[in-house]
């Protein structure tokens, strides 16, 4: 979907819906709009060899294929068995589960109610014109690796919002979504328009009975007639502001509106209108910005690390500031995985992750929060440990209460082995004695109960104790989706490095 890849890039590169391992936990990165895939690591090979031999092995005894198997309960737990064989014991996951359905199936079923509010969701509006996913699939014929490809016309249909609703509401525990979107200073390149996403969630909510989905509207200081637009915006009663510093994320080579979240003169008078309309939540995407991408659109690096934020927070007390994916910088590259953990081992601190978590510290304000999105779901599979630590560090310097529950789902396909991930992850002991973190703790513990859900329901002011979803027409559907033997389908869709 960028317009930043290259055509020898995109040579590289293969659609994950047709060439990644379709198994329960994606084995390789599968990149969204945002970065370039890294191929694939002698680690990660590995782990997706113990988990096919182990699928084959229990589709024959269970009587059925190895892909059935990989979309059960049990097929899940045996990823994370993989994992800790590969990566060290950061997952609770155990042999027995793996290889007992009904075990599996019935831890399964005991956290199938856990309320988890995703705050990080996309899909893309029908008449979408950013056709690179599709480009990359015709690609992908026209290269001989897949010849099918090549006879018949690619289409976008798995990124709206058709497979959106079966891969968030039935194929993962997600109760609530928030839906986001991203603007370009092309006005018909935006993923969804802030008029989309406020009937979106009109949609949703009337289709369940209840209030399933939440929306953004997405601000653009400096662009021509921003305030203007931004009060038509506010009109749609958004449930929190997004924006992107970078400006046009899509088209990082023709953006020309970057800005700063403490700009006085740009940013504010926006900021003074979201008071005026009571919006007190200012989401804002930062980080995805390895030193690769920067060497090619240098320009907006003053843009996308997180400086900016802790002056906006403490101008600001009145607004809660979300930072999107945490401000996590290091993808895009062949070696972006290993630079992380290098920089990690060498220094004890991950661009720009570190930074944000000090900010409280450094500034005096308790308004700052981290989003997980990319920053979760690129290390838990790349680097578990990174991830471990990551996760330590927002919670030692955000506070537990800061840090909300998001997947940036619909790229990396049903986002349950995100969820799954966190359930299972506990940062190793040598990492909390070393570095002062607490434990994360049991699935269903006070740790993981307030990332999933308890912590944007309390910013959002969502009732999560009354638990309307659990009697509404989405529930009532997901029963019968469930009862019929439907699944998973546990594919991906953005990009895999060949």
């Amino acid at each position: 979907m960028s317009g930043f890849l290259t055509r020898e890039e995109r040579r590289r590169l293969k659609p994950a819906e047709t060439a990644a391992f379709p198994g329960p936990i994606p084995t390789q990165i599968v990149s969204s709009d945002e970065y370039l895939p890294e191929p694939q690591t002698r680690a990660q090979r590995e782990v997706e060899a113990r988990l096919k031999a182990f699928g084959a092995k229990m589709a024959r005894r269970l009587g059925i294929t190895r892909r059935d198997f990989f979309k059960t309960s049990a097929g899940m737990a045996a990823a994370f068995v993989a994992m800790n064989e590969v990566y060290g014991a950061l997952f609770d996951a155990t042999a027995a589960e793996a290889s007992t359905p009904e075990l599996a199936d019935e831890r399964a079923a005991a956290l199938g109610d856990q309320f988890i509010f995703d705050c990080h969701t996309h899909f893309l509006r029908d008449d979408t014109r950013l056709v690179a996913f599709a480009r990359m699939r015709a690609a992908v014929g026209e290269a001989g690796w897949n010849p099918q490809l090549g006879t018949r016309p690619q289409t976008l249909e798995d990124l709206k919002f058709n497979n959106y609703y079966k891969e968030l509401y039935l194929d993962s525990d997600t109760k609530v979504a928030l839906i986001s979107s991203a603007p370009s200073d092309i006005a018909r390149d935006w993923f969804l328009t802030n008029d989309m996403m406020a009937a979106a969630r009109e949609r949703v909510n009337r289709a369940a009975g209840s209030r399933r989905m939440l929306a953004h509207a997405v601000f653009t200081p400096g662009q021509p007639q921003w305030l203007e637009k931004l009060d038509h915006a506010l009109t749609l009663r958004p449930d929190s502001m997004k924006g992107y510093t970078i400006g046009d994320n899509t088209h990082k080579d023709l953006s020309r509106y970057p800005w700063l979240m403490d700009d006085e003169k740009v940013t504010y008078p926006g900021y003074e209108r979201f008071d005026r309309a009571g919006v007190r939540i200012v989401c804002v995407h930062k980080g995805l910005f390895p030193p690769s991408v920067e060497k090619q659109f240098p320009r907006l690096r003053p843009y996308v690390d997180v400086h900016d934020v802790g002056k906006a927070a403490r101008d600001w007390p009145q607004f809660n500031f979300v930072i999107y994916h945490s401000g996590y910088r290091h993808t895009g590259s062949v070696h972006a995985p290993d630079v992380a953990m290098a920089q990690l081992e060498r220094t004890g601190r991950v661009e720009w992750v570190n930074d944000l978590a000090e900010i409280p510290g450094k500034y005096g304000v308790s308004n700052v929060y981290g989003d997980l999105g990319q920053l979760f779901a690129y290390s838990i599979v790349s680097h578990p440990r990174l991830a471990a630590f990551m996760m330590g560090t927002l919670i030692k310097g955000l506070g537990v209460d800061h840090v909300v529950w998001g997947t940036d789902a619909l790229w990396t396909g049903s986002p349950q082995w995100q969820i799954e991930g966190l359930r299972r992850l506990e940062i190793p002991e040598d990492m909390q004695r070393r570095h002062g973190f607490a434990p994360l703790g049991p699935a269903d513990g006070p740790v993981k109960r307030a990332i999933f859900g308890g912590n944007s329901a309390r910013l959002y002011h969502y009732p999560a104790h009354v638990g309307p979803w659990r009697a509404d027409r989405f529930a009532a559907h997901k029963q019968q989706y469930l009862a019929a033997g439907q699944s998973r389908s546990n594919l991906r869709y953005g990009y895999v490095a060949v």
